[in-house]
């Protein structure tokens, strides 16, 4: 297990069946779905590989993978996973899959580059979760932009360009003070790009906090925290489905998984000392921006919204400082990539047949997309975190977590329950209940075999997690206990 090289499969066969999609071009639409939709398949039944492999007895480092890549600075193409990052690479290629599906007939310009676009994409994110060497990290944290850059600003919107030229530019500026940091902890930490080298590194008080607040800022423009969020719902509203469903499921957990990965172990004095920053931004996002989701009167930006205050109690969950909240937040993660994509899916099909996404346009849905009703009824309870969803684990957790720590925290980031069912009930009520107001609305007609096999993988995910949770945490137990461990001891130099 050691030396497998399952991992540099999960990365390189989507990036290199990418350019092999590209190679088809568009004169061979059919071929270039194909064969994009074998490649996501070969690329998760290697994520499944690493599944059935995992040893769940064990915080270390698994499947790794080291190999010289620039000697003379000490760079290596390391590559391992842990309990945390594993189901990271596993959601990352089961969406994939489900997004080449639903993309099946949506896309029919540049089909054969927007398929590459995403297979591309999936490779450097999966080598986001699995880089253990820290410019291998920071390369594959910038490569995997440029193909989410062309999807939203080639197949997006009427305002793509606004919107692509606004996501780029939050997230790239957010990277380099990132890039700063992981420099100055090369040079302090006897001149090696390990991050689990930078992990054992002391450093002082003054030094910590600085390269905390330099993670900070590329990881919450990632997730993202407010009040640096305001990039988020102009992106989704302008993406398209799939775009939307790999920005909200997989890209926003990256922000998240940084602050696992990186800014807690390396800097743990700094991220106990500004834990009431992260805590209080995270409960501004929770109760202030979930009002915001409100009143809003386009279905993407409400879940966009909605993304965020989910992604406050994740980060709440973190910076506590206790294993359970901090399972919860992952747990939590895992459940948003599954709901959140459900979301936006539901959102695509009644897009591509009402070609509108205002909530005024539609009512009494369910009258005549009687199937398609049912299934968003489910992915809103688990949006609201009903027992028996994977909605309610994570929370639950977070909340119970919290409240051992700071009662009063944990009191009110319990609210994010009556904020979430009003904003989620809300839209759905107009959407789906009620009596049929626009003939439009009349014609519609209910899922189809592929769209119902996409939306029920899903529902079955959000349903195995909120029913049989233990599984899930089974898997991230062990390296949770560990990372506590670490983030409880201090690395200020005696």
């Amino acid at each position: 297990m050691a030396h497998s090289p399952l991992l540099s499969y999960a990365i390189w066969v989507p990036i290199v069946g990418g350019l092999l999609v590209l190679a088809v071009g568009d004169r061979r639409a059919a071929a270039a779905r194909w064969l994009a939709l074998l490649v996501s398949l070969v690329t998760f039944a290697v994520t499944i590989l690493l599944l059935t492999g995992f040893d769940t007895h064990t915080a270390a480092m698994q499947f790794s993978e080291r190999i010289a890549w620039i000697p003379t600075l000490d760079i290596f193409y390391h590559l391992g996973i842990d309990g945390i990052s594993l189901w990271f690479v596993l959601l990352t290629g089961l969406l994939t899959v489900l997004v080449v599906i639903s993309s099946w007939r949506n896309v029919t310009e540049r089909v054969a580059q927007f398929m590459a676009a995403f297979l591309i994409m999936e490779g450097t994110m999966i080598g986001v979760f699995c880089a253990l060497d820290a410019i291998l990290f920071y390369v594959f944290w910038e490569a995997m932009l440029i193909p989410m850059f062309l999807i939203i600003g080639v197949w997006g919107g009427p305002r793509r360009v606004y919107a692509t030229i606004k996501f780029f530019l939050y997230t790239f500026l957010g990277s380099v003070l990132m890039l700063v940091a992981l420099l100055y902890l090369y040079f302090h930490s006897g001149d090696s790009f390990g991050l689990l080298v930078f992990q054992k590194t002391p450093l002082g008080m003054g030094a910590q906090v600085l390269i905390f607040l330099a993670f900070f800022f590329a990881f919450a423009v990632k997730i993202p925290m407010w009040p640096v969020h305001t990039w988020l719902p102009d992106a989704h509203v302008e993406a398209p489905t799939g775009g939307s469903v790999i920005l909200a499921a997989v890209m926003l957990k990256m922000g998240a998984y940084g602050f696992l990965r990186l800014s807690l172990p390396i800097v743990p004095d700094a991220s106990h000392k500004l834990a009431w920053l992260m805590i209080a931004l995270s409960l501004t996002a929770i109760i202030y921006v979930a009002l915001v989701a409100i009143v809003q009167e386009d279905m993407k930006k409400l879940i966009a919204y909605s993304s965020i205050a989910h992604m406050g109690i994740v980060t709440l969950g973190f910076f506590v400082f206790d294993g359970v909240a901090v399972e919860g937040g992952i747990i939590q993660m895992l459940s948003h990539g599954f709901v959140s994509a459900a979301m936006f899916l539901c959102v695509g099909v009644l897009y591509d047949r009402m070609h509108t996404r205002d909530i005024k346009a539609y009512g009494g849905v369910a009258n005549v997309m009687p199937i398609f009703a049912a299934l968003m009824m489910l992915f809103a309870m688990a949006n609201v975190g009903l027992p028996g969803t994977s909605g309610f684990v994570g929370e639950f957790m977070v909340v119970l977590g919290t409240y051992q720590v700071n009662p009063w925290a944990a009191i009110l980031a319990a609210t994010g329950l009556i904020t979430g069912a009003s904003y989620t009930l809300w839209l759905f009520k107009r959407v789906i209940f009620g009596a049929i107001t626009h003939t439009e609305v009349a014609g519609l007609k209910d899922l189809d075999g592929r769209e119902i096999f996409v939306l029920a993988t899903l529902a079955a995910f959000t349903l195995l997690l909120g029913l049989w949770p233990a599984p899930f945490l089974d898997i991230v137990h062990n390296s949770v206990q560990h990372l506590v461990t670490q983030v409880s001891l201090s690395k200020i130099p005696a």
